[in-house]
């Protein structure tokens, strides 16, 4: 695989998966919540949220790393790395965010 495509695959996953939390009520887009006592689906909430945006970052980055050995040498990462990837996923999520929480509802 090429060095490009890995990098805007690896890009558009991660912008898909920082997504994702936002814009499903089911937890990785998968598992439903269950039901409520009233029999109504459940609503997920932010910290549901908060944690999935968490190992969807894992994932990704993962995904990352098999890319890069796919490619040729991984290379070793320090802590920089992952806050400034972390800051990067939060800000892809962004989007999401606002259409979750932010925007308004029409009646």
């Amino acid at each position: 695989m090429d060095i490009s495509l890995a990098s805007w695959l690896v890009v558009a996953l991660a912008l898909a998966a920082a997504n994702l939390p936002f814009v499903t009520e089911r937890v990785f887009g998968v598992v439903a919540m269950g039901k409520a006592s009233g029999g109504e689906a459940r609503v997920k909430r932010f910290p549901v949220r908060l944690l999935e945006l968490i190992v969807l970052y894992f994932l990704v980055g993962l995904v990352a790393r098999l890319l890069e050995s796919r490619i040729g040498t991984a290379f070793a990462q320090g802590w920089e790395f992952y806050a400034v990837t972390g800051c990067l996923f939060l800000v892809l999520a962004f989007p999401g965010f606002v259409m979750r929480y932010l925007r308004k509802r029409r009646a």
